[in-house]
């Protein structure tokens, strides 16, 4: 089977692969102190839980420092195993019609590829993680560019911390958004807030685009917001994973 690794700034996200069937998947915290031989231990104690035998690896980082760690732990733990690490110089498919491609993130690359090929362009990625990205596809699979705004967790610990009678509080939805105490008016801002502020950027993209075909919403927040958004049309929480099996598929 096929493993595939997303390390971003808050998780780290795995999956295996049997073609294109997703098998087993996890989903454990990023720390970017972790080395080599800790990343080795957590990630065979994973797939040994499951009776995994991989075949090659595909990874992927938003985290350098952990991208160094991930490098040293394939060459020591899975030397005999092909590799495909995403990163300048290998091959993608994606076309990046940007300033300044050396900018862009992994898994931007990758989730344009996986959103392109699953449901055409042009289509919008919408990423709820420690930030909240917006990946633009264009009607033949360019990476177009997008947005960033602060992600949903970030918001309420910031404003924990910069409030003094305000607290850190559940990241849910709010029985109502009319809140009756602290703990509601906290929800409620940021629970509609967020919605609302993905459709309102959808819909400034979708113009300029002219037609959208898939607004694809993904990433370990996604589910709280997703129902809420009027504008997104799909939910693939692997969709990043995805992209990696099709990049592996591409160079090996």
């Amino acid at each position: 089977m096929l493993l595939c690794i997303d390390i971003g700034n808050t998780n780290t996200v795995l999956a295996t692969f049997d073609g294109d069937k997703l098998v087993h998947s996890w989903r454990i915290k990023t720390d970017a102190r972790s080395t080599a031989d800790e990343l080795g231990l957590m990630f065979r104690g994973l797939l040994a839980g499951d009776a995994v035998e991989i075949t090659g690896v595909a990874a992927c980082s938003t985290v350098p420092a952990a991208l160094r760690s991930l490098r040293t732990m394939l060459a020591r733990y899975y030397a005999d195993l092909p590799s495909v690490i995403v990163e300048p110089g290998v091959r993608t498919g994606v076309q990046l019609a940007i300033d300044n491609p050396k900018e862009v993130g992994a898994d931007r690359v990758v989730n344009t590829l996986a959103a392109y090929t699953l449901y055409g362009g042009p289509s919008i990625v919408v990423d709820f993680g420690t930030t909240t990205n917006f990946d633009v596809i264009s009607g033949r699979g360019e990476f177009l560019g997008g947005a960033f705004a602060p992600g949903i967790e970030i918001s309420f610990d910031a404003l924990a911390a910069r409030a003094a009678q305000l607290r850190k509080v559940e990241a849910t939805k709010p029985r109502s958004v009319i809140g009756k105490n602290t703990v509601e008016c906290l929800q409620a801002g940021l629970y509609f807030g967020f919605a609302g502020q993905v459709d309102r950027i959808v819909e400034r993209m979708t113009e300029e685009l002219g037609e959208v075909k898939a607004v694809i919403a993904t990433g370990g927040l996604a589910s709280l917001v997703l129902h809420e958004c009027r504008t997104i049309t799909h939910h693939e929480p692997m969709i990043t994973l995805i992209g990696l099996r099709m990049v592996y598929e591409r160079n090996l």
